[in-house]
């Protein structure tokens, strides 16, 4: 008779590999939302008051970059970067990746503002600035 090998499964382990996924960061993306808004909101009023007190006194509008103005734009930067940055870890980009490409963003679409914002105030220093008509589109193309 052949014989029979009987196997038992009881008292063996099986250890599979798994991969740890986290939680995704939604808080972080939450905390830069609150940043960038509240920064955002300062840096506006920063520039309201700027005009008034030029519409007022002729106080000079430029340059656009001291000290308060300034932290109040990074602020906002820095919120938006932390806000695209745990948005795209969300959809799964690494940490580092998502927080790279978000800065990027974030730094090449706040420079531009920054140099059209200085711009449009060098414009209405000179008297050259035009209320923009909205309703009129043939005056863009």
């Amino acid at each position: 008779m052949p014989s029979q090998t009987i196997l038992n499964y009881e008292n063996i382990d099986f250890e599979l590999p798994y991969a740890v996924i986290q939680q995704p960061p939604y808080l972080l993306s939450g905390i830069g939302l609150a940043i960038g808004v509240l920064c955002g909101l300062t840096f506006a009023k920063l520039i309201e008051n700027r005009l008034e007190a030029w519409k007022q006194d002729r106080l000079p509008l430029l340059p656009l970059g001291n000290a308060e103005t300034s932290v109040a734009f990074a602020g906002t930067l820095i919120g938006i970067t932390l806000f695209i940055g745990g948005a795209l870890q969300v959809f799964g980009f690494a940490a580092g990746a998502a927080l790279l490409v978000s800065m990027l963003l974030s730094l090449l679409t706040g420079g531009a503002l920054w140099v059209q914002l200085e711009r449009l105030m060098q414009q209405v220093e000179e008297g050259r600035f035009k209320a923009v008509d909205f309703d009129n589109f043939d005056q863009f193309f």
